[in-house]
């Protein structure tokens, strides 16, 4: 019998293996920086081409390396880091498997320069797909030169797989802001096609926050302070004015390196609790350090994952500190004890006091328990345009109830038993808590959710720009110079094309700069570039758990964002305009991101509810 079981080649055994470390452009680079960082550089510039496609170059002034040295540095598992498993229990460097040369070689045709600050003379080595095909001496500067030309050449089934030169240059540049920030001690240049992105110099962290995000939001970060003997956490926090409509802006270190995880992310969520608006997401940059010993950074290849000895402990110190920290800057808000009143007393008083401060936007809800009539025959002989009984009809009792309008209009109807009208303009409609919209029809009760309702209305008028390529745009009488941060500048970039069809009228000015002078005609007034910045953070979440066309990211983030909002009262004429236009959409059911719009509830579930039998 043939033996099936082979041991694969080591060439093939790398090109698989190097699938783990290296899954786009920017995990080259992330490997090759910490490489850097590991060898003392102070100094580190970044270039690249088409997203890191075609070329990914790394030039630091660190230790550099002897040529004995740099040919086994590309063998895998060849490492300077550890040699023992006590090196590996208390690992303090940012590598340490020795496999980021060896997978980035594997897949991509790699030269590398070095030099260490006792030679006088350097290394250079070309490695074609794993292959050496050139070892010489050769004059360079101290530090270390790599050279990583088309990634994934030969496997192009992996190739295929990457995203646009756009998206890639942004998970770069995601990739390079976290190094600087976990390095502020370093200078940091980065170069994409020919263009200067980043130029950050050595300085403190406040002000490599600054640099990278900009200063608006580094005057808005409340610094967080705290130390035990399990823990030290120092960082920053974002006010709650600042929060984000998407997890963007969150940054958690731990012992230098950038990792992910979510228990620690609650924690400081839950720091949060009662002061941010729902739906949004704390900014925050948290550095932690622990002893090497009692965590395990050997969790995944990318080491982004960690394992801690006591995580439940780790949570509720975060929690604490960021409660305590809050709390000293008055973010919190403070319980008063009020006197204690009956709830009859309660309910009389409030009832009085609404009373007291209608106005024609208030709904007068001993109207609303009457009979049913047609609107639209009421609204002719007793009410303004917005649909409420006037203000200023005569009262003849404590509750304000109007001897004349509305009220007597309704009996005469239904002692005449006037028909019902089948339309759905035709019927009453309200507005409950400033959140849904109560409309009557003939089979009972429909309620709809107005935020959801005017998402679809919107994601369906947006798509139908996109298609037609045509876009409704109002020029603003004072243009809006809005800061950005480098990624999100890139992913405005990006987007210009289909922002231009969503009617935003934008000029790119610098590197993180936008000059906004047109607006959709959909976009509140005063929020223009608040409805901006929240469309590219959910476009950003989106992007992470929707595989879907930008187009369609992007009309949907637009459509949330420049919905009404769960809050906003409504007169009359707004509510049936907004159902009128939620019948006439293709999809009224739910809202672009699959929740539901509408709940009908029958006469005879209602019957059945209250025990009625007829």
């Amino acid at each position: 019998m043939a033996q099936t079981i082979k041991i694969l080649s080591e060439n093939l055994a790398n090109k698989i293996a190097a699938g783990e470390v290296i899954q786009r452009p920017a995990s080259a680079v992330k490997e090759l920086i910490e490489n850097a960082i590991d060898a003392h550089a102070r100094s580190l510039t970044i270039v690249i081409k088409d997203g890191g496609k075609s070329l990914i170059q790394i030039v630091d002034d660190g230790d550099g390396m002897s040529k004995e040295d740099a040919v086994v540095a590309f063998q895998r598992h060849a490492t300077s880091k550890i040699s023992t498993y006590e090196d590996l229990e208390n690992i303090r460097t940012l590598g340490f498997r020795g496999e980021a040369l060896a997978s980035i070689a594997a897949i991509a045709q790699v030269e590398m320069r070095t030099r260490t600050r006792e030679s006088d003379v350097g290394i250079k080595i070309r490695i074609d797909g794993g292959i050496v095909v050139e070892i010489a001496e050769e004059v360079t500067a101290v530090g270390t030169s790599i050279q990583v030309k088309n990634l994934f050449f030969n496997t192009p089934a992996r190739r295929n797989f990457l995203k646009s030169d756009p998206t890639e240059f942004k998970h770069i540049i995601d990739v390079i802001q976290r190094v600087g920030m976990s390095h502020p001690k370093v200078d940091v240049k980065f170069i994409s096609d020919d263009e200067l992105v980043l130029n950050l110099k050595s300085t403190d962290i406040h002000n490599r926050v600054k640099g990278i995000f900009g200063e608006k939001l580094a005057q808005s970060l409340i610094y967080v302070n705290e130390k035990n003997e399990l823990i030290e956490i120092k960082g920053y926090l974002g006010k709650p004015e600042f929060s984000r409509k998407a997890r963007a802006e969150q940054y958690l270190f731990l012992n230098g390196r950038y990792i992910v995880n979510r228990n620690i992310n609650h924690a400081v969520f839950q720091g949060y609790e009662h002061i941010l608006e729902k739906g949004s997401f704390p900014i925050f940059i948290l550095f932690l350090n622990i002893d090497p010993r009692k965590v395990d950074v050997n969790v995944h290849p990318t080491k982004m994952e960690v394992k801690f000895e006591n995580e439940g402990s780790i949570y509720k110190i975060i929690l604490a500190a960021i409660r305590k920290t809050l709390s000293h800057h008055d973010l919190i808000p403070k319980v008063e004890i009020k006197e204690t009143i009956s709830d009859g007393e309660k309910l009389g008083s409030q009832f009085r006091s609404r009373l007291a401060n209608t106005n024609q936007e208030e709904v007068n809800w001993k109207e609303l328990l009457r009979p049913a009539t047609p609107l639209e025959k009421l609204s002719q002989e007793s009410t303004r345009s917005s649909g409420f009984p006037s203000t200023h009809a005569k009262t003849d009792n404590s509750f304000g109830e109007p001897t004349a309008g509305i009220g007597s209009r309704l009996d005469q109807l239904q002692e005449k038993n006037e028909p019902m009208v089948s339309s759905i303009n035709d019927f009453p409609v309200w507005q409950l808590h400033n959140k849904y919209i109560v409309v009557q029809v003939e089979s009972g009760i429909m309620i709809v959710d107005q935020h959801a309702a005017h998402e679809r209305i919107l994601y369906e008028q947006v798509s139908e720009r996109f298609n037609r390529s045509e876009s409704k745009s109002q020029q603003l009488l004072f243009p809006h110079t809005i800061q950005l941060t480098v990624a999100d500048s890139a992913l405005v970039k990006q987007l210009i094309p289909l922002l231009d069809k969503l009617g935003f009228s934008l000029k790119l000015f610098g590197n993180t700069t936008v000059i906004l002078d047109g607006v959709p005609i959909d976009i509140k007034p005063g929020e223009e570039g608040k409805i901006l910045q929240d469309i590219l953070d959910l476009y950003k979440d989106d992007e992470q758990n929707l595989k879907i066309e930008p187009r369609e990211r992007l009309a949907k983030s637009y459509a949330c964002k420049a919905a009404i909002k769960s809050g906003d009262s409504l007169n009359l004429n707004e509510m049936r305009s907004l159902i009128r236009q939620l019948f006439d959409s293709k999809v009224s059911l739910v809202c672009p991101h699959g929740r539901p719009v509408i709940i009908k509830l029958s006469l005879s579930e209602l019957d059945r509810r209250f025990g009625r039998t007829s």
